[in-house]
């Protein structure tokens, strides 16, 4: 099997701890490529790919002819812009979530995409995990019986004004760094999308949302989820129904928050548990990515699902911010 070989835009610091790692891991990948002005910042990078080569741009990285794909893990107001140039320059193209600001800018990408004829696609690692994967069979198979409600949780704490995070011009906010997980788990594990957003309240300070309660309604069940970046990390993901409640308590930061773990409670107090403590969702991630590249196999995470997240946080934007 012919490698795919990977280039990174920019010497981020998830990128050092998390992607780069996992594409060096994967299957079938290579990690070959970074770009970065900062030769000091490369040196954590060839601590585990001694063999990657530095360069000083980003176009001159999209210009390399033997890098078959691109990860893009820059601040969120750039991805739009970066993934249409690495895709006009013939690159395939996995980018870092949220992959746009608003809903609108997903018909620039996936014309992109399109015109391209490259895989484009939202790094949303999550629905790569068995323990999606699974949730999603137990609940449209009626594990559960009818769903009734679906009550999400994520949270961290990061007042750091420095943080990209914390910054409004680069696209920051809790709903856009986290909320998308909380949002898109829901979707992903329910096949469904959301019909109207009644409640979102949103607590603003220096122009990012740091805290989010948000109520939403799908055609057959109701959402809630609180979303922030000022509070004690936790996170968990729990669908009720009439038969049964099915429970992730590490959906997001699986092997890093704690062990992925799914709990099945149905009738009669019986309670059964799935474990996956040696699963790396981002090596999954790109293994399926290349998989897509190599063998035209379906990618569980598309633009067009990508764009339907996109299209719940302006929902929520909308409900919870006064009009201008």
């Amino acid at each position: 099997m012919t490698p795919i070989r990977w280039g990174i835009l920019g010497a981020a610091n998830f990128a050092r701890e998390h992607m780069g790692p996992a594409i060096h891991a994967a299957k079938g990948a290579e990690l070959a490529a970074l770009a970065t002005a900062n030769p000091e910042k490369a040196n954590g990078f060839r601590a585990f790919a001694p063999g990657l080569r530095l360069h000083e741009s980003y176009d001159a990285l999209l210009e390399n002819p033997a890098i078959d794909a691109i990860y893009i893990p820059l601040p969120n107001h750039l991805h739009v812009d970066w993934t249409i140039k690495a895709l006009d320059a013939g690159k395939h193209v996995l980018c870092e979530k949220p992959m746009a600001l608003q809903e609108d800018d997903f018909d620039a990408l996936i014309a992109a995409r399109d015109r391209s004829g490259k895989l484009a696609a939202e790094a949303f690692m999550i629905v790569h995990h068995p323990q999606f994967i699974r949730a999603r069979e137990l609940v449209q198979s009626g594990a559960i019986g009818k769903l009734v409600h679906v009550d999400a949780a994520f949270s961290f704490f990061n007042d750091d004004t420095g943080n990209i995070r914390n910054q409004a011009d680069a696209g920051g906010g809790g709903l856009r760094d986290i909320g998308v997980y909380t949002f898109g788990s829901a979707r992903f594990v329910t096949g469904a999308e959301p019909v109207a957003v009644p409640h979102a309240k949103l607590r603003m300070e220096n122009g990012v949302d740091v805290f989010a309660q948000v109520a939403a309604e799908f055609d057959d069940f109701t959402y809630s989820a609180v979303v922030s970046m000022r509070m004690f990390p936790y996170q968990q993901i729990t669908f009720h129904g009439e038969k049964g409640v099915l429970r992730l308590t590490c959906p997001y930061n699986a092997n890093v928050f704690d062990i992925a773990q799914l709990t099945l409670e149905t009738g009669g107090q019986t309670v059964t548990s799935e474990r996956w403590p040696a699963v790396n969702h981002y090596v999954l991630q790109v293994e399926n990515f290349g998989k897509s590249v190599r063998d035209g196999a379906e990618y569980p995470c598309p633009l067009e699902f990508s764009r339907g997240t996109q299209r719940m946080m302006d929902m929520v934007f909308a409900a919870g911010l006064p009009a201008d």
